[in-house]
């Protein structure tokens, strides 16, 4: 099948250094995963045959392994999330948020200051924690225990708060111009945006794995496993 007819969560997984192609082009491979890649440049008004060549060129890991965690065990996979990406959100929040607020502070009377924006990284962090909680308390105990035929219901429901998040995404780049700082931003304003993309493109990362990867390997798990 062509790779323009394939779902961006399939090539996604399937092909190391995709999300950042993805990333590059802001094209929604985790929360937009089912859309196939024709379907979703279509959106964006990119050249989906140029993607596709890009996804072609892309070079093979040496040993064939790198960053794919397809075929790895659900705890194996759990364990790298929480640690990599549930751990690293707690940390990067705090930060935002003060960073956030010392802007808007600062040069709240500028038009292209981000108003709102400390307030909108504080009701993420508050969404983001209760949906890792649940995780952690309740989906990947059942998950790691072979349960996943059984956690279909819980599985749904984090794939909505998924949804949330990524709509929670785009309104962080309405704010920000695209997480891009104006030309005569300060070092704050400057350190608050670098923060902010790697933010994104981290949670952007987390959803893809659990919503391509430890999901889909949990859909595929026998009733009576």
């Amino acid at each position: 099948m062509s790779l323009l007819e394939q779902p961006l969560g399939k090539l996604a997984r399937q092909i190391p250094g995709a999300t950042a192609v993805f990333y590059r082009h802001q094209l929604d491979f985790c929360c937009g995963g089912n859309k196939t890649l024709r379907a979703a440049a279509d959106e964006r008004g990119v050249d989906a045959g140029a993607i596709a060549a890009e996804l072609q060129n892309l070079p093979s890991p040496a040993d064939g392994t790198a960053s794919d965690w397809s075929n790895a065990s659900s705890g194996a996979l759990i364990e790298h999330i929480v640690e990599r990406y549930h751990d690293v959100h707690r940390a990067q929040f705090p930060e935002l948020i003060r960073l956030a607020f010392k802007v808007e502070h600062v040069h709240g009377d500028r038009p292209d200051c981000p108003n709102g924006l400390a307030d909108h990284l504080r009701a993420m962090q508050q969404e983001l924690e209760s949906h890792m909680q649940k995780e952690e308390q309740v989906l990947f105990p059942m998950l790691k225990r072979g349960e996943g035929a059984l956690a279909r219901m819980p599985i749904g429901v984090m794939r909505i708060e998924h949804d949330h998040h990524g709509e929670a995404l785009r309104h962080l780049a309405d704010l920000t111009d695209n997480l891009t700082p104006p030309r005569a931003a300060c070092t704050t304003w400057r350190a608050l945006y670098l923060g902010l993309r790697t933010l994104h493109e981290d949670l952007m990362q987390h959803i893809h794995l659990e919503n391509n990867v430890l999901f889909e390997n949990a859909a595929r798990e026998p009733a009576n496993a």
